[in-house]
C-alpha cells in the first residue's frame, strides 16, 4: 500500500501561508484581584474579563500561574488554573494576557509532539509558525460543505469491506478498556491514504503516550504527523485545549486543500474535562453528573471537522469513545452516536476469542457507506453481515450440539461461511490491506468459485 508524499514544501508553505489568518492583538484590560480560591476555581475581582480569556497570576516570590476565565456572576470573575497553584495567597495580581485564543500554525509543526499550549514535548525546539489561527474555529456554512463521496481507505480490511469510511466523514470508535482501541488507531495511522495526520491524545496515561509514539508511529507516518498530548494527569483545562488545539491544526491543513486524518483519543476525557470545569462553577448535573454544557460542547467539536467549504480539502476524523463498564448506552457513548456519521464498535467477547482488530461488525455502521461504494460492493457487505448475524442468534445451540444442517438453509449457510469469514476479518496488526484488495478479498469469501 502506497503512503501519498506531501507537495513540495515551498509549494506547501504558500498554500499553508494563504490561508492562515493574521489578526492584530487586542487591547489589554484591566487587570484585577484575586480574591478566593474554592477547590479548582479561582474568584478575581475588578477584571471584566471575556468568557475564555487567559491571564496570569503574579504572587510575590513565586513563578506567575496562568489561569483562564470560565464563569462571571456579579462583580466576580472565575478563573480555572491551567497549572500548579502553588504560591498563590489573596491578593495576588490578576494580569490579562495578549492573543490567549491564537494558535500558531505552519508546516513546522508536521513531525513534531507537542501539548496543549504547543510546547514542545519530543526534545526539539520550539516550532517556527508565523501565522495564527483561532482555538475555536471558524464557522462553516453546512450548505457550502463539499459532500462525502468518495471512499478512504484506511487500510484495515473491515473497515474497509464492510465499514467503508467517506472521506470526510466522522465516526465514533467506541471500545472499553483493553480491547484494542490503540492497536486499531496505531493501524490507521500508518496505513491511511491521507497527507496529514493529526493524532489527539486526550486524558490518557503518559506511558500510552510515549507508547504511541516511539512505538505506533512509524517513520513515515511520524514525518506527515502531528501529536497534541494532554495526558490524565493535566489540568481540566489543559485538556480540552489539547483536543481543541488539535482540531485548530486539522483545520489548518484542510483549508489549504489537503486531505486530512484526526484521531481524537478521547471524546470522553474530553467531555469528562468539561464536567470537571462545569461542575467547579456551580453548574447543577443531569445525566450521571455530566452537565448540560458538556452535551453542547460535543457537537461544537465534533462539527469542525468534515469536508472544506473552501477548496478541496476534508479532515476524516475518528473519535474514540470510552463505554464505561462496556455500557454502550452510557451517556456520552449516547450522545456521541447521535452527532457522529458512524460507530465502530469493539467487543470485548470478540477480543477474549482472540480475533482482532475486535470489530463488531453488526453492532458497527457506516452512514455514508452507501455514497462510496458501488451496489455490487455493498450487496456482499450486507451478505455477510447476515451471516454474522444469523450465526450469532444460532451460537448457543451449535455449541451445545444442537444445530442440525438441513432443518434452516439461511443457517446452513451461515455456517458454512463463518470461519472464512472470521478469517476475513481477522488482521494482523503489521498487516496493510488496501481498499480494492480488501473488497475483492471479501467477493472472494462469499463466491469462491468465482
Amino acid at each position: 500500500m502506497t503512503i501519498p508524499s506531501l507537495p513540495d514544501p515551498q509549494v506547501l508553505a504558500r498554500r499553508l501561508a494563504a490561508r492562515a489568518i493574521d489578526v492584530k492583538p487586542p487591547p489589554l484590560l484591566a487587570s484585577g484581584t484575586l480574591t478566593g480560591i474554592t477547590g479548582l476555581t479561582l474568584e478575581a475581582a475588578g477584571c471584566a474579563l471575556p468568557l475564555g480569556a487567559r491571564c496570569r497570576l503574579r504572587s510575590p516570590g513565586s513563578p506567575n500561574c496562568e489561569a483562564e476565565v470560565v464563569g462571571f456572576r456579579g462583580g466576580q470573575t472565575f478563573l480555572m488554573p491551567v497549572g500548579d497553584l502553588g504560591g498563590l495567597r489573596p491578593g495576588s495580581r490578576v494580569i490579562p494576557a495578549p492573543e490567549s485564543d491564537r494558535v500558531p500554525v505552519g508546516p513546522t509543526l508536521l513531525g513534531r509532539v507537542v501539548d496543549a499550549l504547543g510546547r514542545p514535548l519530543d526534545g526539539a525546539p520550539a516550532p517556527h509558525c508565523a501565522q495564527t489561527v483561532s482555538l475555536l474555529g471558524r464557522p462553516l456554512n453546512p450548505l457550502r460543505r463539499a459532500p462525502v463521496e468518495e471512499p478512504l481507505d484506511v487500510g484495515v480490511r473491515a473497515i474497509n469491506a464492510m465499514l467503508t469510511v467517506g472521506r470526510g466523514q466522522r465516526l465514533g470508535l467506541f471500545a472499553g478498556s483493553g480491547v484494542g482501541k490503540s492497536v486499531l488507531l496505531g493501524m490507521m495511522t500508518r496505513f491511511t491514504e491521507a497527507d496529514v495526520i493529526v493524532v489527539g491524545l486526550i486524558g490518557e496515561r503518559g506511558r500510552e503516550v510515549a507508547d504511541f509514539v516511539q512505538r505506533t508511529l512509524n517513520s513515515a507516518a511520524r514525518e506527515r504527523a502531528i501529536v497534541v498530548a494532554a495526558p490524565a494527569d493535566a489540568s481540566p483545562l489543559l485538556r480540552i485545549h489539547g483536543a481543541l488545539r488539535a482540531t485548530a491544526y486539522a483545520e489548518y491543513f484542510r483549508d489549504a486543500g489537503l486531505r486530512v486524518l484526526l484521531l481524537m483519543d478521547s471524546l470522553t476525557r474530553f467531555a469528562q474535562a468539561h464536567r470537571e470545569v462545569a461542575l467547579a462553577i456551580g453548574e447543577p448535573p443531569a445525566r450521571q453528573g455530566y452537565t448540560p454544557s458538556v452535551f453542547a460542547r460535543l457537537p461544537q467539536l465534533v462539527e469542525r471537522a468534515g469536508n472544506s467549504d473552501r477548496g478541496e480539502g476534508s479532515i476524516t476524523a475518528f473519535y474514540t469513545v470510552l463505554t464505561e463498564g462496556d455500557d454502550p448506552n452510557d451517556p456520552i457513548a449516547d450522545a456521541a452516536r447521535a452527532i457522529l456519521d458512524g460507530h465502530i464498535v469493539l467487543s470485548r467477547s470478540i477480543a477474549e476469542q482472540g480475533r482482532y482488530p475486535a470489530i463488531d461488525v453488526e453492532a458497527s455502521v457506516s452512514r455514508t457507506m452507501t455514497d462510496v461504494l458501488p451496489a455490487e460492493n455493498l450487496a456482499f457487505a450486507r451478505r455477510a453481515r447476515g451471516y454474522l448475524g444469523r450465526y450469532r442468534q444460532s451460537a448457543d445451540l451449535i455449541s451445545m450440539g444442537a444445530y442440525e444442517p438441513g432443518n434452516d438453509p439461511r443457517l446452513d449457510e451461515a455456517v458454512a461461511f463463518h470461519d472464512s469469514l472470521e478469517g476475513f476479518l481477522s488482521q494482523d496488526l503489521s498487516e496493510a490491506a488496501s481498499l480494492p484488495a480488501s473488497l475483492k478479498a471479501l467477493k472472494a469469501v462469499l463466491e469462491p468459485a468465482s
